[in-house]
């Protein structure tokens, strides 16, 4: 609601997937006056949506109560991220926007998924077919990918392989330009160890490991440079040489992202057959209905869906 209140700024039109009695039980809680329409198809929305709000109805089990988690609501959400995908596959939308949702909530109700971006995958499947989702995340100055995500710090090292960077590499290669529009995209492979191993004396990883997956990338025609010292790859002019980094742990790739734009980084899942993105935090809990969230990073979320739809629709 925050963020249609301010659909003047060049937010593209879209619509929820949403109970609308929630809906107006929580503007008329905040205090921001938002008309909802209820609409039967998604054909509806770009007609609605400069004087309503328009919500595709998918109805709780049980009142919410903003703060307060019930796994007696777990089936809405999943019926609402379920409903999503299935109208951007068939054509009636153009992308994904999820909210973040909070997972222990749907475990208690027997999710059994990883997380949001494993359902996904999952409700992507073709013919016995799971694609591989890449998680990237995404500011007007700075595109970064791990390839291990929510692992130890110690497993990730253990867990990495230059198969896991190859694939990496090739999917984010692939969205860059299908989705980006970059014909020829740039590729910063960052090292895993101080200094890239500085010869192997910081550690052998990055010579048995990170430079072969480059070699590898670069046979397949992809612009692939590294390893870089992570240590000195994210400052202004090193990022102008690349379209994107290829970080090998999570907080390599998340810390000088969310230090440059905490509030409008968007998270983007790559290697799906459509569009997904998503703002870049979690369901804050402690201020929901109080009317204090920053709409910033879904804003820029719908706003980076729109154009990556773009840049899909033109020559790949």
């Amino acid at each position: 609601m925050m963020a249609w209140s301010k659909r003047a700024d060049g937010i593209p039109p879209f619509f929820l997937l949403d109970d609308p009695d929630r809906l107006k039980a929580l503007a008329d809680r905040i205090g921001l006056p938002t008309p909802i329409a209820t609409i039967a198809s998604p054909e509806e929305a770009a007609g609605r949506f400069g004087d309503t709000l328009p919500v595709l109805p998918v109805k709780l089990a049980k009142a919410a109560v903003p703060g307060t988690l019930d796994p007696a609501n777990a089936g809405a959400v999943l019926e609402a991220i379920r409903r999503a995908v299935d109208l951007v596959r068939s054509g009636h939308a153009r992308a994904v926007v999820t909210n973040p949702i909070h997972k222990h909530v749907l475990y208690q109700a027997g999710f059994n998924h990883p997380g949001h971006t494993e359902y996904l995958a999952e409700l992507a499947s073709d013919h016995g077919r799971t694609p591989t989702p890449v998680m990237m995340l995404a500011c007007p100055e700075l595109k970064v990918v791990p390839v291990t995500i929510h692992l130890p710090l110690k497993r990730a090292v253990a867990d990495l392989t230059s198969e896991m960077i190859v694939e990496t590499g090739e999917i984010l290669a692939r969205d860059l330009q299908r989705r980006f529009g970059k014909a020829k995209p740039r590729i910063a492979v960052a090292g895993l160890n101080p200094h890239a191993g500085e010869g192997g004396a910081l550690g052998k990883e990055d010579d048995e490991i990170v430079r072969p997956a480059i070699e590898a990338l670069k046979k397949l025609g992809i612009d692939a440079t590294g390893p870089w010292a992570p240590d000195s790859m994210f400052h202004a002019d090193a990022r102008a040489t690349y379209d994107a980094a290829l970080c090998m742990y999570h907080d390599q790739a998340l810390i000088p992202i969310k230090t440059l734009d905490f509030h409008g980084g968007v998270n983007v899942t790559l290697g799906l057959p459509f569009i997904r993105t998503s703002p870049d935090h979690g369901t804050a809990l402690d201020i929901a209905g109080s009317g204090k969230a920053n709409p910033a990073s879904l804003i820029a979320a719908l706003k980076l869906a729109d154009k990556m739809a773009e840049s899909s629709a033109g020559p790949a």
